[in-house]
């Protein structure tokens, strides 16, 4: 694809998720911890910049068109579940207990969440196409907030996950009493 192609809003993101599934491919193929470590920078690094686009522009659109607002919060439940996940990937390493089994329900979390976002008569993507939601444009302003934020990323650092679905609940970490 060259730079100069424009993809509309679901074209883009259905090329973030072959990007996404590539790496965790990667990831499984990896032994070497120095490798894994990387690959997992990339995925989070994609699934943030990810998360925050659908989020911030794609599905407040589909809302706006009238899209299945259940079909949205469950959206938005399953990247909450991902970004906790991201969280702890982010602040391990792999020679830390759980690594990669983390990282396997993270990809088995994002391949569910793919499959629901791209069913072709009653996923996200082809309601919003239903719905009549302005894809071309759309497409190019999320492409445009994608570039500003892997940019930021790139420079500063990956920010820590926000949720928007969970609420603060104290949680420990342990072992239950016996």
């Amino acid at each position: 694809m060259s730079p100069h192609t424009k993809l509309d809003a679901i074209a883009l993101l259905k090329s973030d998720h072959r990007k996404v599934e590539g790496l965790f491919k990667k990831f499984e193929a990896t032994k070497a911890a120095a490798k894994k470590q990387t690959l997992v920078h990339q995925i989070c690094t994609e699934l943030l910049v990810h998360t925050m686009i659908e989020e911030e522009m794609f599905y407040p659109a589909c809302k706006a068109a009238g899209v299945e607002e259940d079909d949205i919060e469950e959206a938005y439940v399953e990247h909450d579940g991902a970004k906790v996940l991201i969280a702890e990937l982010l602040a391990s390493s792999p020679a830390m207990p759980f690594y990669d089994a983390k990282v396997k329900v993270l990809a088995e979390q994002i391949k569910h969440h793919v499959k629901e976002e791209e069913q072709r008569s009653e996923g996200l993507f082809a309601e919003a196409r239903a719905a009549g939601v302005e894809l071309a444009e759309l497409g190019e302003q999320m492409m445009a907030r994608k570039k500003e934020l892997l940019r930021r990323f790139q420079a500063s650092g990956l920010p820590a996950p926000e949720t928007r679905s969970f609420t603060g609940h104290e949680m420990r970490q342990g072992h239950p009493a016996a």
